[in-house]
């Protein structure tokens, strides 16, 4: 009996082991891919150049070209693939379903037409011209995220308040997803058809996505929101294990899953709406990296997590270095570039059946 309780704790150790080493090389690889796309673009900067002058020893060029431009997009980049990352993860865990994220349930949509609104409307936003080209700088960033927030918002509550009738499955919530996405794009539309052609040219812009417009203050403020989300998700990580088992189960073991699922969609959706003000939309990042790293961690939340959070940082990142290469030196919109990626992922997920786990 002894030896075989021994053999067992030795073989989920290891099992254990196997998750911890997958996640510390994802964070290996997510530092290898970050010095790439500083060192690739229209203009190649060699990877000891790079070391250097993030160490202070660069010349005036590389200083320029290393930490004026491609720095703090491959931050922004990190910043918000990690937080779409978990937001996504978190959002399928709690709604038990594989096609559940942010830009799938209608939630970056809402607080795409939030932010628009606040651009068109209250003048949260405007265009300005740069060596790097015309940018989208976000005057009253905090108007601009409130009012995305609140745009989001009206989508989670809708799907939150659908979730909790029991004809309600998997695919009636992305169909309701679908539905609220093609609502907010139209009142988008609406607001364009009566805009000036400056705030016209700003939502446009704007909707492309970009990684390029953001300023350190603005990284710094999607951070916190990350940063926030990750502790509260990271605290829960065990009620999201028992969701797993369904909500009798999640109920037997003492969770409270009304008030995770609320407070989980509330935190996700606030975090993405932060996200979506400073960079635009970012379609299906949150979606295809959970799914990434699920066969290599399984649906251990406490692994599941940051797997998820590095996978969405490294897809950020690779899909901006190709928007950067492809047809350089101009600049593809990122958002263009994460939907050739996510959607055939999505056609598989629903061909595979998986939505009516």
């Amino acid at each position: 009996m002894e030896r075989a309780i021994e053999k067992n704790g030795q073989e989920y150790r290891s099992f254990i082991g196997r998750k911890r080493l997958f996640v510390f090389a994802l964070l290996v690889f997510t530092v290898l891919v970050f010095l790439f796309a500083i060192a690739f673009g229209s203009s190649t900067v060699p990877l000891d150049r790079v070391l250097a002058t993030l160490f202070g020893h660069g010349v005036q060029k590389e200083n320029i070209i290393v930490l004026n431009l491609r720095l703090p997009r491959a931050v922004t980049a990190i910043v918000a693939g990690f937080g779409l990352g978990i937001v996504g993860c978190v959002m399928q865990g709690i709604l038990r379903n594989p096609l559940a994220s942010a830009s799938t349930i209608g939630v970056s949509q809402g607080a795409a037409f939030g932010a628009a609104f606040a651009i068109i409307a209250l003048g949260g936003g405007l265009m300005s011209a740069s060596t790097a080209g015309a940018q989208l700088s976000v005057t009253s960033p905090a108007v601009t995220t409130l009012c995305a927030f609140i745009g989001s918002m009206m989508s989670t509550l809708f799907i939150v308040g659908l979730s909790r009738f029991r004809s309600a499955n998997a695919g009636t919530l992305i169909l309701a997803g679908v539905a609220l996405s093609s609502l907010f794009s139209a009142g988008t539309t609406l607001l364009e058809y009566f805009a000036d052609d400056v705030h016209v040219a700003a939502v446009v812009y704007w909707t492309f996505g970009d990684l390029g417009s953001t300023f350190w203050k603005d990284i710094a403020c999607m951070a916190a929101a990350v940063l926030l989300a990750s502790v509260y998700f990271a605290c829960n990580c065990w009620n999201y294990n028992a969701m797993q088992g369904g909500e009798d189960t999640a109920k037997g073991l003492g969770v409270n899953t009304h008030q995770i699922l609320i407070l989980g969609m509330v935190v996700g959706s606030f975090t993405a709406s932060v996200i979506v003000s400073y960079i635009g939309i970012i379609n299906f990042v949150g979606l295809i990296a959970p799914h990434m790293v699920r066969r290599f961690v399984g649906t251990d939340y406490r692994y599941l997590l940051p797997a998820s959070g590095l996978a969405g940082a490294v897809l950020l990142l690779l899909s901006d270095t190709a928007a950067r290469l492809v047809v350089a030196p101009i600049v593809l919109p990122i958002g263009a570039i994460t939907s050739v990626l996510g959607a055939p992922l999505f056609l598989w997920i629903i061909f595979k059946g998986r939505w009516k786990s």
